[in-house]
């Protein structure tokens, strides 16, 4: 059996659908983002649960503040990497109130939700995956390192 990696064979360290996952990652714009769910709705395969799970395990290797939960609250345990991100990116958020729990702002949905509008031509499942290294400025799959969590 030999002893280089998969990476250093020239195939994915990814499992295909989490590559599928960073494609359309990718190509969310900055100051834009997508609910796990939209991600799903773009695939046409799996849901937002499988979605979090890739970006959960693998997230680090793409911008992973920019696929977000559908109430706009920020990742728990990441509010400050992740603020951080929209602040420079301009995500427009919305101020927390005094009575929300450590002041952390949510993301404002109704503005900063993507539809993948100007996305590439062939996006999404059906037309056969988004190209890598996109609008994303996130240096796609060649920057791409092992697997391993956000978290």
């Amino acid at each position: 059996m030999s002893e280089e990696s998969g990476a250093e064979q020239g195939l994915s360290a990814y499992p295909e659908y989490a590559e599928r996952v960073f494609d359309v990652a990718e190509l969310i714009p900055p100051g834009r983002v997508m609910t796990y769910g939209d991600v799903a709705e773009w695939l046409e395969e799996g849901g937002p649960r499988q979605v979090g799970r890739v970006m959960a395990l693998y997230g680090d290797a793409v911008p992973w503040w920019r696929v977000v939960r559908a109430d706009g609250r920020l990742l728990p345990g990441h509010e400050l990497r992740a603020l951080g991100h929209y602040r420079a990116e301009g995500t427009p958020l919305r101020e927390a109130s005094r009575a929300a729990e450590g002041h952390v702002p949510r993301l404002d949905m109704r503005r900063a939700r993507w539809d993948g509008a100007g996305a590439p031509e062939g996006g999404g499942a059906a037309g056969g995956g988004a190209a890598r290294g996109g609008a994303s400025g996130s240096g796609g799959a060649a920057l791409r390192q092992a697997p391993g969590a956000h978290t």
